[in-house]
Parts: structure tokens; sequence; C-alpha cells
């Protein structure tokens, strides 16, 4: 049923029964600085935590004695079919937590047909993920400067890349100070400390960052403009972060004239900005706030929603993501107006303890998740899933 996996990792997923499951797991497997760059939102990480508890401040009335036998999960989304409403949000550094990272997340996502949005803050060239997974998405972080931008919406395009979506909620550097209490950077500084985190984790060491050493050198970060950038482990280079917040609605405008596919806005909060977005080209917009790792306190995406789906619901497709574990989050979105779901950190998890064949593994749950719950709810297509009954606290 699912990719070739070793006997460790077997084990692992063997016991995996929900996405929360696998975060256990890769607490332990990943080094300490890695998983809490995963793990963990800014400052007091009140956004974070707001994420999660969106969802127990909306509860179900599900209808009885309809016959669901004949129940999908099934949608469509840009014209094109998926196998259910939810995908892989863009996840940065992928690559480091397992082994081809990037490219485990996409294959995977393109065997479960969900789509994959492959980061801009990513270790693996871009022509390499959609050669391999061609309905994989691209997200970039855009730099403020006119002739960068253009230079990486041409190679997006030019390496057959049909989806772009723009993440604009990152003008400035977040204060992460999780990581730094953790260990993390990027680049990654040569310690002691990180020295014993990889020979206190040899599974990791060995598994994933020597195997990619030896393979393919030193990962860089090949996607963030036209050209490569930084790598991920040095004791004096800066990541570029190339003028973020100098970026407007100009540049937004200068990218749709150049950009012909799909275009969509991820890190919209406010309705507002949502109907700009529209206004200027945007096909789509993520209401997102970033999984709680930019400004702390922002509003859960969920509490956000329902402003923005009766801003332009009719107007443009709106997905969501933040704190998404169960098939049952997935549901209380949809009856919110959302038209699709984009799901994270669980599924590089699921990527770091099981590589490809944890990630399918995590879709196939949240599929069966989203299946079984939609016969409870009295339910037989996606589409209804936003007129069913639901009582908000």
């Amino acid at each position: 049923m699912f990719p070739a996996v070793s006997y460790l990792a077997r084990h692992r997923l063997r016991g995996a029964l929900s996405l929360e499951d696998f975060e256990v797991s890769a607490k332990r497997h990943l080094p300490k600085p890695l998983f809490g760059y995963i793990a963990g939102g800014s400052e007091t990480n009140a956004s974070l935590q707001m994420n999660a508890e969106a969802f127990g401040d909306i509860s179900f009335r599900p209808r009885v004695l309809i016959n669901t036998s004949s129940r999908s999960t099934r949608t469509t989304l840009f014209g094109e079919e998926w196998s259910a409403p939810f995908g892989i949000a863009p996840m940065g550094i992928s690559a480091l937590m397992a082994y081809r990272g990037d490219l485990v997340l996409a294959k995977a996502a393109q065997d479960a047909g969900i789509p994959m949005i492959m980061s801009g803050s990513s270790l693996i060239p871009l022509e390499e993920i959609v050669e391999a997974a061609p309905r994989s998405w691209f997200q970039a972080y855009l730099p403020g400067e006119p002739d960068r931008i253009d230079g990486l919406i041409d190679r997006v395009a030019s390496a057959g890349y049909k989806t772009l979506v723009l993440t604009v909620d990152t003008a400035v550097l977040a204060n992460r100070e999780n990581n730094i209490r953790a260990g993390f950077s990027t680049p990654l500084r040569p310690s002691a400390r990180l020295a014993w985190q990889g020979l206190s984790h040899p599974t990791w060491t060995i598994g994933t960052f020597a195997r990619t050493i030896l393979n393919h050198g030193i990962p860089h970060f090949e996607n963030s403009y036209a050209t490569r950038g930084a790598p991920i482990i040095a004791s004096n280079v800066m990541r570029d972060f190339g003028k973020k917040d100098h970026l407007s609605w100009d540049h937004f405008t200068q990218i749709r004239k150049r950009w012909t596919g799909n275009l969509l806005v991820k890190g919209i909060l406010h309705p507002e900005d949502a109907a700009i977005a529209v206004q200027h080209g945007a096909d789509g917009i993520i209401v997102s706030n970033h999984g709680g790792r930019q400004l702390d306190g922002a509003i859960a995406p969920l509490k956000a929603l329902p402003a923005i789906v009766d801003k332009v619901g009719s107007e443009a497709a709106v997905m969501i993501d933040g704190g998404f574990r169960r098939g049952t989050d997935i549901i209380k979105a949809l009856a919110l107006g959302a038209n699709f779901v984009f799901v994270g950190r669980p599924f590089l998890y699921a990527a770091a303890v099981g590589g490809q064949a944890g990630v399918a593994k995590a879709a196939s749950i949240l599929s069966d998740e989203l299946h079984r719950n939609m016969g409870l709810l009295g339910v037989t297509d996606v589409n209804e899933l936003q007129s069913i009954l639901i009582h908000k606290r």
C-alpha cells in the first residue's frame, strides 16, 4: 500500500493512529533544534495556541437515517479534481528534517491525489520537484526588487508550475525566541551543542544528514530567488531576505501581469485585504497566520474565515491553514465556507519518521477520518459540507 520503508520506520508507522502520533515520534527522532523549528511559533506562542483552540468553539448538529453509502471526498479546485479537500502546506527546509523531504512530500501528495505546495525556503531545486510531481504548486517569498521578482517568476513558469502562491505576511522577520532557545538558526551555526544533538540522534544523523551530504553535498536554499542562495550550514554566512518590507500591491500587479497561471495570496486575515487581492487579480486566498510563526497574537485563521468568505467567497477560492489535525477540523472549515484546507506540521513530522510512506499514511489517516465523519454527519458530497448545521460557542 505504501512505498518501501525500513524496519524502524515501519515500527514507527505501525503505531500511528492519528496525525498527532507523528509529532510524538518526530520529537524523539529529530535533534532538538530541528524539532523546535517545526513545532514553535513566535514570542509567547499565543497565535499557535489560538489556532488549535479555535476548533473547540465549533460543534456539529448531525443528521441521521440518510443513505451515505455513496459518499465521496473528491472535490474540484481551479478546474482540477482532487481526491480530498486538503493538501500539504509549504514548509521550509523540509529536506533537513527528512531525507529529500520536499521530494518525499511532493511524491506522496501526487500519489494521494492532493496538492503539495513547495516552499520558497526549500533545499531541493524547484525543477526537480515539479518533474517528479507535476501537480505540485510553488510558494514564493518575494524580494522587494522588481528585477529579482521577475527572475524568480520566470524561473517558476519555465519549470512548469501551474499555480503560484505568494506569501505576504513576512514583511519583517518574526521574533522566534523558541528557535533561539532550541539552538536553531538559518543557516545553522556549527557548535559543540549542535554536534551533541547530532551524536545523540544517530538515526537522523545517519539516515538524513550524512546521507544528504554524501549524495548531494551541503544543502543550499535553492529557490528563494532565480539563483542559488546560502548554504544551510555556515559559520559566517547570512541569508538574504531581500527588502521584503518594501513589497506592496504594486509588486502584486507586476506579478499578475507576468504570471499566467493560478495566482494565490497566502497570509490574509483581514477581509479588506482579501477584497484588495481579488481586485488585483488573485484567483484565490489562503487565510493564514503562518502557523502562528509571524505576528504573535494574530487572530486564528478559523476565526477570520467567515468574514473573508462573506467578502470574497463568490469571487475567488478561499482556502485556509493553521492548526488542522483531524478530519473534523477540515469539516469545520468547509462548513464555515472554505473551499480547501492545507495541513502543515503533521505531514513534515510524518516525513521525518517515515519518509514517503509516512506522508502517505498521514494522508490516508486524514482521508479516512474525513470519509467516516461525512457518514456520521449524514453527508455524501464535499460540497454539502458548506450547508451542514454547526453550533458556535
